[in-house]
């Protein structure tokens, strides 16, 4: 896998750093766009330059991650250390503060990168909100962040804007082909992940193919009466992929809708599709995972999305 800059990457470099040098950069940067296009590459890339990556000892405590003007604020792990919480939390806003409060240790410049600033809690957003409306000089703060709308308008008011596009489709195919992936996966994938580049390369290195083709197998035998909707969906939630399944489900469904000329079929398989997504968001609650996705597999079997506008009742 190349190290280089995807195209789209280096033009979204090549803009900021051409806004820092004409004096345009404000203290506040918005990085958005679909994930996986590599912005939180781009932000870091421009932070080394702004803290002078040039320099060999800087680009060291870069490198080693202990550069005192550098922060970084993401998800941290859960109490019990088994997986990552799912928001960001004021006490990180807070800590975050006071390090950008102090005086610079290399030059006079401190940068911060909040990714996903997407998943700040309100009382973090808050917190983050006082220190936007504060900016002191030389200090930048990038919010990087797949769904923008779920900040603030205050916060993303007070923000430049960054963002990410899919690329053209032959220049996302040729950085497939770039990253070692056969012309016939790799437009498989792209065209699985609707033109997302970052998202077919994951898919193609993580198996995520490969499980779009079990669920399409999956789905099918379910039409034939060859699968139980209830084993399926055990099967489906039992591991971290039942998200990933219902997405790969969903998309499925919309393909097939776009080969039919039948309204009422067309308009079934629609149904579905929002149904499958209503689902996955479900997933994130605390719903029984197998019985929401166990209505929804009986649904397609009976060909009746109806079943699945419920979107599972039972809880943990």
């Amino acid at each position: 896998m190349s190290d280089a800059f995807a195209p789209w990457q280096q033009r979204a470099y090549d803009g900021a750093l051409a806004t820092f040098a004409d004096g345009r950069l404000g203290h506040a940067l918005l990085v958005s766009g679909p994930a996986l296009l590599g912005q939180r590459r781009v932000a870091e890339a421009l932070a080394a330059h702004l803290l002078g990556a040039q320099d060999p000892r800087a680009a060291h405590l870069l490198a080693a991650g202990t550069h005192p003007d550098f922060h970084v604020v993401t998800l941290q792990p859960n109490r019990e250390g088994t997986k990552l919480r799912t928001e960001i939390v004021i006490e990180q806003i807070r800590e975050l503060s006071g390090k950008l409060s102090l005086t610079p240790q290399y030059g006079d410049v401190q940068v911060a990168i909040v990714d996903p600033a997407d998943a700040l809690n309100a009382a973090a957003a808050n917190a983050l909100l006082k220190t936007l409306e504060e900016p002191r000089p030389g200090r930048y703060l990038w919010l990087v962040a797949a769904n923008p709308a779920r900040l603030p308008a205050t916060i993303r008011s007070r923000c430049q804007r960054l963002e990410f596009r899919l690329p053209p489709q032959d220049e996302a195919l040729a950085w497939l082909r770039a990253q070692g992936h056969a012309a016939q996966a790799a437009g498989e994938a792209l065209d699985a992940a609707r033109g997302h580049p970052g998202l077919a390369d994951a898919w193609l290195r993580d198996g995520g193919m490969a499980l779009r083709k079990e669920v399409a197998g999956d789905l099918a035998r379910l039409s034939r009466g060859e699968l139980a909707p209830i084993e399926t969906a055990q099967r489906w939630t039992a591991d971290d992929d039942a998200a990933l399944r219902l997405r790969h489900a969903a998309d499925l469904a919309l393909a097939e809708a776009a080969g039919l000329t039948d309204p009422a079929r067309i308009g079934k398989l629609a149904q579905w599709f929002d149904a499958a997504n209503r689902t996955r968001d479900l997933l994130r609650t605390t719903v029984r995972a197998d019985l929401a996705v166990a209505e929804l597999l009986l649904a397609w079997r009976g060909g009746d999305v109806r079943r699945a506008e419920t979107g599972g009742k039972g809880k943990r």
